[in-house]
């Protein structure tokens, strides 16, 4: 079966999500928090030093709150329920996941958006030019 560019670069951009976890996607991005507004406003049209950014973007088993594909790079924005043992296990296993797809994932907290956007948006640049320079092969 012929299968166009476009279904492939769909397939490698998603890591083979399945249909589900596309739609639970979906329907993230019509109820992202206010911390993820935020940040999505200085990320989005590639606003940040050109790298483009998707919001709720699918990753194999997993939805990125943030995803820039160039870079493979995922900015996760997590709220107090975080903090929960379980839910620490559960996103430090969900990191090492990523990982081995060989995307770098970085975590703030809700209030690190409120109170220090500025860092945080530093931090997120310095890591695209980063690794786009390790892709590059420099």
């Amino acid at each position: 079966m012929y299968k166009s560019k476009t279904h492939n670069y769909a397939e490698n951009l998603n890591y083979g999500a399945s249909e589900e976890i596309i739609n639970n996607a979906r329907d993230l991005r019509k109820r992202m928090t206010q911390a993820e507004k935020i940040l999505w406003g200085r990320l989005r049209e590639k606003r940040l030093e050109g790298f483009k950014f998707r919001r709720q973007h699918p990753i194999w088993r997993f939805i990125a709150d943030f995803y820039c594909h160039k870079v493979k790079l995922v900015v996760e924005i997590d709220g107090g329920i975080h903090q929960d043992t379980l839910v620490k296990e559960y996103d430090a296993n969900r990191t090492a996941e990523l990982e081995r797809l060989g995307i770098k994932v970085l975590r703030y907290s809700n209030e690190d958006v409120y109170e220090n956007i500025e860092r945080i948006l530093g931090e997120i640049e310095n890591e695209c030019k980063k690794r786009a320079l390790e892709f590059r092969g420099e």
